[in-house]
This record gives structure tokens, C-alpha cells and sequence, in this order.
């Protein structure tokens, strides 16, 4: 299994990178200024040896759709798609879900002390999947640790002769409560939106609607409170960057994720397997593919032959 480290050398903050699972950061430490270091990301133990579920650690990469295709069927350009079971990850209502690099190694393209890159091309990495989607896809991810930040810069590539369908996500486990002594359910979340899209068994209608009043994460609300399961849309975006946190006020910390304005949503979910919670930035809605094509604006982008996208994330820890 290889495992990729990478350290800012002035502050000690480090990441962890599984390159064989995904490309999968499934550790962060950020050194702060005074001394503490915080472990931002939620994994299982031992994630790294494999055999633990790549959905459920550190910041999972959803790659050419973020979670779910419904029943795993779509139509592009007049030819229907079966995405089979077993062959690609489906949830428990029968839906694939999570793309089709989460759970496989992706190849290394750049290694220093503070940075690693990672490729994923369908038709080097994973030609079974190939004929599952309607043209070939890569993508590329660099990791950096500066300072107590951890950036992502995401590069989305059409090698192909043919247009390219997508839509990129991240799923990052964040740790609650940021330190041993402090509490949980005393910690605060807060994303941009007053809005969700209703969802029947996770699956967008197409309709949005104002969000559940004990899920209204612009009021940042007690993370004791909380269970989450949500698309958050029409986000609010100063500056045109998306802005989310996670506050410790018993530790005195907060965790603050910022992306560029190309990701639309940002789904929040409470996993019930760890105390933990997922703030996670989409540049489409669930199910896109499928909904874009039936008259609603889900975010789904097509790329032209050779063209790319680029966007980035930051991730770090900060006293208050």
C-alpha cells in the first residue's frame, strides 16, 4: 500500500495521502502558532492497510459524478447506460454512488516534502469502467501543506475526441471536537445557505426548498443538534469563495474549508459510524447526469475535446 507524507517544515504540519485508495488525504495535523497541533480529518483506524469502507475516511474524491446516479441508469447523446452492481459502489437504495476513482489507486505524478499530485485517468487506471461512461476522463489533484493550511488544486482534463459529462466532489470527515477535553455537542457548523433541495431517499426531485429549522446551518447551529443528510444550495459567496467551519468554542478552534466558486452545493452530512461531520463542496447536484437532461439546472458541466477545468480548496485549523 503506498503512502505518501508530505510536511511544511517551518510550522510541522503534515499530511497523509493513501495513493492506493483513492488518492485518499486521510490525515491533516496542523501545527498552530501556539504550539497546539489539531487533527482536522476523521478516519477509521488503520485506514491506511485497506479492507475499511473508501467512503467512510478522511477526504474521499468523487470522480465523474459525486454521489449518486439513480438506479445506476443514464442516457447520453441517445445511448443508455447500465452502471452494473458490484462492478462499481452502490448504496443501499440500489443507486451507484461516489464515482468511479474512490476505490482505486491512483498514479503519482509529483512528490516533494510539502506537495504530492495524483492522476486518474479511466482509461489507464480503470479500463473496466471505461465503457460505463461516455467518454474517457482525468483527473488531477495536488496536495500542499502551507503553513496550518491544507490546499487542493483540482484539474479536471477532456483526452478525449468527444464531449465529456461530469461533476467533481470531495467528502471530507471533519473531527468533532477538535481536542480531547472539550465536547462535541457544545461544537458549532456552519455552511453558507438557508436552502436545501428536497431529497426522496437522497435523491434530488428538482425542487428546492428552505431548510429544516433544526438544520439551518447559516445560523450555526450546535453540532449536538444535528442530523444531517442534505444538498445545501444557493450558497452565499463573498468574494466569490465558498466558506464552511467547524467551532470548537472549548478549545478555543475552529476548522475553516474554503473553495473557489466553482463548486455549487455543498452536501452536510452526520455519519452515524464516527463523531464526525462532512462538509462537503460538489460542483453539481446529485444526479445530475440525469436531472440536467430533464429542464433543471443540477450543475452538470461538459467539457470539450482537450479543454480542462481548475478549482481549490483549502482546508486549516485556527485559534479563535
Amino acid at each position: 500500500m503506498r503512502l505518501i507524507d508530505i510536511k511544511d517544515k517551518e510550522s510541522g504540519s503534515s499530511a497523509s495521502i493513501a495513493a492506493d485508495l483513492g488518492f485518499n488525504c486521510f490525515r491533516f495535523l496542523a501545527r498552530l502558532a501556539d504550539g497546539r497541533t489539531v487533527s482536522v480529518l476523521s478516519s477509521a483506524d488503520n485506514f491506511e492497510e485497506g479492507g475499511q469502507r473508501p467512503s467512510h475516511s478522511g477526504i474521499p474524491l468523487l470522480f465523474p459524478y459525486p454521489n449518486r446516479i439513480a438506479s445506476g441508469q443514464y442516457s447520453w447523446m441517445q445511448k443508455d447506460y447500465q452502471l452494473p452492481e458490484g462492478s462499481v459502489p452502490y448504496d443501499k437504495f440500489g443507486n451507484a454512488i461516489h464515482g468511479f476513482c474512490i476505490d482505486r489507486p491512483w498514479r503519482t505524478a509529483e512528490i516533494s516534502e510539502s506537495s504530492a499530485t495524483g492522476v486518474f485517468r479511466l482509461s489507464i487506471d480503470a479500463p473496466d469502467r471505461l465503457p460505463l461512461w461516455p467518454t474517457d476522463a482525468e483527473i488531477s489533484v495536488r496536495y500542499r501543506v502551507v503553513g496550518n493550511c491544507l490546499r487542493s488544486d483540482v484539474r479536471v482534463f477532456n483526452p478525449s475526441d468527444r464531449p465529456l459529462p461530469w461533476g467533481f466532489g470531495t467528502h471530507p470527515y471533519f473531527s468533532v471536537p477538535l481536542s480531547g477535553t472539550s465536547l462535541a455537542s457544545q461544537c458549532r457548523v456552519f455552511a453558507p445557505s438557508e436552502r436545501v433541495w428536497e431529497l426522496n431517499a437522497c435523491l434530488p426531485s428538482g425542487a428546492k426548498k428552505d431548510s429544516p429549522v433544526n438544520a439551518r446551518l447559516n445560523e450555526d447551529p450546535a453540532f449536538g443538534g444535528l442530523t444531517l443528510d442534505d444538498v445545501y444550495t444557493d450558497l452565499t459567496t463573498p468574494d466569490g469563495i465558498i466558506v464552511c467551519r467547524i467551532t470548537d468554542p472549548g478549545a478555543g478552534l475552529t476548522i475553516e474549508q474554503r473553495c473557489s466558486s466553482g463548486f455549487r452545493e455543498i452536501v452536510a452530512f452526520t455519519p452515524p459510524w464516527s463523531s464526525s461531520v462532512c462538509l462537503e463542496p460538489y460542483t453539481c447536484l446529485t444526479n445530475a447526469i440525469n436531472l440536467q437532461q430533464n429542464g433543471v439546472d443540477a450543475g452538470l458541466q461538459v467539457l470539450s475535446p482537450g479543454a480542462e477545468w481548475r478549482g481549490w480548496i483549502e482546508i486549516d485549523a485556527k485559534a479563535l
